[in-house]
């Protein structure tokens, strides 16, 4: 990357103070565009789902990888439940959603809070082995339903089904030609796999899944740098976890590092991620003691005060072109952690030399992170997000601790406890999300001249702007 001007800016630059501008380019098609990356994670988009509780699960980590980039679960999460997590999430096929499945003795409140666990609005109703589909039931199919009302006398029994091993193409075709949305994909002998939707079999063209040398989708998980650091480590390696995140507010700190460097002498086999941080120094220390990825970000996170309570942080794009460029010389990465709205700071990072990008609660409200569904008076959904660093997130994390001692670490607090992230009306799904990000960057790539990430970060050029100038460049309502 270069700046427009012969100099670069003398202070330091957010995401909406840099705009790109565009190059000769041969290359024709968004399409011919790879974006996949090089630092070990096997993505093939540059995104990641953030480590934050109201964030990433099992059905996220799994719909992310299905299409690309990858989720880490956060350090949180009990080894035992990750440890099964990361077994569910390798089982799921490649092409077919794991479909929400209910019974036909289940009530309508009982599927009204598991549908919209997914985004395609059904769930399969399967026999009482739990094997086979006998019929479909929809949001539509339990508006006005009493939540005691049983599945079975609302349930559509027409039950339209695929054959296992079918072409996305011809699936595709099918469904339209019957007009249907979805369908459950079935074995020879009847069994469920799985669910298909148009929108899937369309997507399966345009992504690669992110997947393991054994073929199954990928996931990460943090680990804090307190406590059995290499007992924890241990657990999810056996488990099967594809990274291990070393996980800290100030990652340029004694005890940072010496939890890395504890992760590297286990050989886990699998790349090292750690972080926070926004200088060139940190980076440094922190691949010095191990780590493959360095986490880059402080303070410019939706859910997070830190700048506000402490002063501390630096602006994102400053601090990831800073902290790549000592990357790149030490044969190491980065992650952009934070502090994206748009599709176009997705592309910023990776101009400034991220190898991926974290996302946090732009993702919070989607129909596959793991919070439950809301609606506000005005019969809006949306999902509640909480910063890591919150009273909230203090309390879960320390649910097991003596209450004197749990108490006093309530005090001190650099995050937000409750924040509504509302659904974008008809797009509600992570995909959906995810189709969008990866248009944007494919589109800016294609301005730059740049076939590849690698490219990209070669050609990008990057000018200052005001203001006034970010915001000539949204658009405005007309009448």
């Amino acid at each position: 990357m270069r700046f427009l001007t012969e100099l670069p800016p003398d202070h330091d630059l957010t995401y909406d103070d840099v705009f790109m501008v565009p190059s000769l380019s041969e290359v024709g098609s968004r399409m011919a565009v790879d974006l996949s990356t090089a630092d070990g994670t096997g993505t093939t988009i540059p995104l990641v789902v953030a480590n934050m509780t109201a964030v990433s699960g099992r059905r996220m980590a799994e719909t992310i990888a299905r299409r690309g980039g990858i989720a880490i679960l956060p350090q949180d999460v009990p080894a035992d439940i990750a440890a099964r997590t990361i077994a569910r999430v390798k089982d799921a096929h490649l092409l077919y959603d794991t479909a929400i499945t209910v019974k036909e003795h289940h009530t309508a409140g009982y599927a009204r809070h598991l549908i919209p666990k997914r985004a395609h609005g059904a769930a399969v109703v399967v026999d009482p082995e739990g094997e086979k589909p006998v019929g479909l039931i929809t949001m539509k199919d339990l508006a006005g339903a009493d939540n005691f009302a049983q599945v079975r006398n609302l349930m559509s029994r027409e039950l339209w089904t695929l054959p296992a091993g079918i072409d996305p193409k011809e699936a595709f075709a099918a469904l339209s030609k019957a007009s249907r949305k979805l369908a459950p994909v079935v074995d020879e002998g009847g069994r469920l796999l799985g669910m298909l939707t148009r929108q899937g079999a369309l997507r399966d063209s345009v992504y690669k899944p992110n997947v393991d040398a054994d073929g199954r989708l990928r996931i990460g998980v943090a680990i804090g740098i307190n406590g059995d650091v290499e007992g924890r480590s241990r657990a999810l390696l056996a488990a099967g976890a594809d990274v291990l995140v070393v996980d800290t507010a100030h990652g340029h700190q004694r005890s940072a590092l010496e939890a890395v460097r504890r992760v590297r002498a286990l050989n886990p086999g699998v790349p090292i991620v750690a972080g926070n941080v926004v200088t060139a120094a940190g980076t440094r220390d922190l691949i010095e003691a191990g780590a493959d990825i360095v986490k880059v970000g402080v303070g410019p996170g939706a859910m997070c005060t830190t700048r506000m309570q402490t002063g501390v942080g630096r602006p994102q794009f400053s601090a990831v072109l800073e902290c790549a460029a000592q990357a790149r010389e030490l044969g190491a990465h980065v992650w952009a952690d934070g502090g994206v709205r748009h599709p176009r700071d997705v592309a910023l990072a990776l101009a400034a030399g991220a190898s991926n990008v974290m996302i946090g609660s732009w993702f919070a409200g989607t129909y596959e992170s793991p919070g439950d569904l809301f609606r506000d008076a005005e019969g809006r959904e949306y999902k509640e997000s909480f910063g890591m660093a919150s009273r909230r997130a203090v309390e879960f994390r320390n649910s097991e601790t003596e209450a004197f001692e749990r108490a006093r670490r309530e005090m001190f607090e650099e995050g937000i406890s409750t924040a509504r992230i509302f659904l974008e009306p008809g797009r509600g799904g992570v995909e959906d999300l995810v189709d969008q990000i990866v248009a944007g960057v494919r589109s800016s790539f294609t301005y730059a001249g740049a076939d590849s990430v690698a490219a990209f970060q070669e050609r990008a050029t990057v000018g200052v702007q005001s203001a006034a100038g970010y915001a000539e460049g949204q658009p405005r309502p007309t009448g």
